[in-house]
């Protein structure tokens, strides 16, 4: 299941195969004609209440996590975002500048590892 991820201001490669925007927000400074992106599954994206909970901060990562991987688990776009990657490569794209602890890190393994598969844990690799 090829899925790899890249933040939305890095140029697009030919190598992306599908781009998907996977921020419940619209990135700073794009257009939509500029962004680059094939499809934007924003409902993919955590909710609006773990988002501001998360804020971005290293220290509740782990839980961020486990709460998200819940909220996926439930989320019926997230079957589709996986069988889109099984037909072919998908780039998960984000806007948060923070490279180890952002969202498509854990919906980038959600997506390889399977619904209820919990043994492979982002931070763990």
């Amino acid at each position: 299941m090829p899925v790899q991820i890249r933040r939305i201001y890095e140029p697009a490669s030919l190598a992306d195969g599908e781009r998907v925007l996977v921020d419940r927000l619209w990135p700073r400074g794009f257009s939509k004609q500029s962004a680059a992106i094939d499809v934007w599954m924003k409902d993919v994206a955590p909710s609006s209440e773990l988002r501001k909970w998360f804020g971005h901060k290293a220290e509740l990562w782990d839980d961020f996590q486990v709460r998200y991987r819940a909220e996926l688990e439930r989320n019926p776009l997230a079957a589709q975002l996986r069988r889109r990657a099984a037909e072919g490569m998908v780039t998960l794209l984000y806007a948060a500048r923070d490279e180890k602890h952002n969202h498509a890190l854990v919906l980038a393994d959600f997506l390889s590892a399977g619904a209820g598969d919990r043994s492979k844990h982002p931070a763990d690799a």
